[in-house]
């Protein structure tokens, strides 16, 4: 029994793996993963001596312990999802009102080098602001709309992933993986955004000069539409610039709300989204049913990719009950006694999560480290957070902004692997060296 949990997890992450040739969504197999791992230690706790050992307790309360353990996991959980859930619906709001419009309407350049520059320098910013995955769906559909041709559409698409998760590493809100560690309290708002903006920047920086001599491409664009023109959705130009004004100041709200009244931040996001709410109810009250509905927040609830965040929920639930069988800890002192370093622990995690979703990653390390061995804003934190928000980049599976490009620019998978990374592991391997020579030689650590 002791070895069974690991085994139904490892069995349920070859099916997440193996998603797409199954024709199974990730989200159903994730859902039960994380469930059976609950049942297989709760029915078999008494044969497990990894667990007795961990919390110090008998077989005959290991039921009620088992039970408390699943409510704590749960309660982290949902604070990640809510979180998640808030987040989600506003940038469906901005989107619906055509207002992300407002930027890739001014991006006309004839210039293929200029455009890679431009088109990878706002997914950066913009994935501080939004998050990778947001980030990669509109300027993957800015990018159908203004190039032609497959290779170069292709080509940008690759480079947009790269930039995308590079500005959500450095972000407290631009990275899934980052948002658990600020949340969990292991990392903070201008700690994490002063500490690994430089590695980030770095990080696309340089795969953007090694193409910008090795690897333009002769991209050619289409005409733009006027941006004084009425959207695709029938919304004005005043609606469009308010609503996506309105947008990135309630989502940069949150780090502000939560440093000042020390509340969760899903607390600061559902605040920004019923307020939103409400400015939606009044900027379309006077329009017709059938278009009020349109941009209601109960469609946009049905906009939201909902699988992701069952997704979230069945890993987030299997690394738990991982937690509380004490496996992970672990692996930490395997981890530690094999390396040591924590340079070498998080670039290999940073690798690991090329191959497999860094979500778990992040997660079975905030559980195989606690806050006693490193503390809030540690090195190993700071590290973590942008090894595993760049890392995904190696591979296009690796990372939910992989993911996304991938459906909406139907990237081969192999042709990623030749052309694009070897550009997103030159870039992630200088980024450690950045974070490593500013904290280690030309500064004083202080962690």
């Amino acid at each position: 029994m002791d070895l069974l949990i690991v085994a139904v997890f490892i069995f349920g992450y070859v099916l997440i793996a193996f998603e797409h040739p199954l024709k199974i969504d990730k989200a159903a197999t994730a859902l039960l993963t994380g469930v059976v791992c609950w049942l297989v230690l709760t029915f078999g706790m008494g044969s497990m001596p990894a667990v007795g050992e961990f919390v110090g307790i008998t077989a005959d309360g290991m039921r009620t312990y088992v039970e408390s353990s699943l409510f704590e996991h749960l309660g982290k959980i949902s604070e990640i999802l809510f979180f998640l859930l808030g987040a989600m619906t506003i940038v469906e709001l901005v989107d619906m009102h055509d207002g992300f419009r407002v930027i890739t309407s001014r991006i006309n350049t004839t210039s293929p080098v200029r455009l890679l520059w431009i088109i990878s320098w706002v997914a950066f910013f913009l994935s501080a602001c939004l998050d990778n995955m947001t980030t990669a769906i509109i300027m993957s559909a800015l990018l159908r709309r203004i190039v032609k041709k497959k290779e170069n559409l292709w080509f940008l698409g690759g480079f947009v992933i790269i930039a995308a998760n590079a500005g959500g590493a450095w972000s407290p809100i631009g990275d899934v993986t980052t948002i658990m560690l600020w949340i969990g309290g292991q990392v903070t708002t201008l700690n994490i955004m002063k500490e690994t903006f430089l590695a980030s920047v770095v990080s696309l920086a340089v795969p953007l000069l090694v193409a910008t001599y090795f690897g333009g491409a002769d991209v050619k664009l289409e005409k733009q539409e006027d941006p004084g023109k009425e959207s695709r959705t029938g919304t004005t130009f005043f609606e469009q610039n308010l609503m996506f004004v309105l947008g990135c100041l309630s989502l940069l709200f949150v780090p502000i709300f939560k440093t000042v009244t020390h509340l969760p931040p899903y607390m600061g996001v559902l605040l920004s989204l019923g307020v939103l709410w409400y400015v939606t109810e009044l900027l379309h009250r006077d329009k017709e049913q059938d278009m009020r509905r349109k941009f209601s927040v109960a469609a946009m609830l049905q906009r939201i990719d909902t699988p992701s965040i069952l997704f979230f929920l069945g890993i987030l639930l299997a690394v738990g009950a991982l937690e509380t069988s004490g496996h992970l800890r672990h692996l930490a002192q395997i981890l530690d006694a094999t390396f040591g370093n924590i340079f070498t622990i998080n670039t290999l995690i940073g690798l690991l999560s090329a191959v497999v979703d860094n979500v778990p990653l992040v997660a079975a390390c905030m559980g195989m480290y606690d806050m006693t061995h490193f503390p809030p804003d540690h090195e190993f934190w700071e590290l973590l957070a942008y090894c595993a928000g760049t890392g995904g980049s190696i591979l296009i599976i690796g990372s939910a902004a992989g993911v996304a490009s991938m459906g909406i620019l139907k990237i081969d998978f192999l042709w990623y692997l030749k052309r694009i990374s070897a550009y997103a592991l030159i870039g992630y391997l200088a980024g450690i060296g950045a974070y490593y020579l500013e904290n280690n030689v030309f500064g004083v650590s202080v962690h």
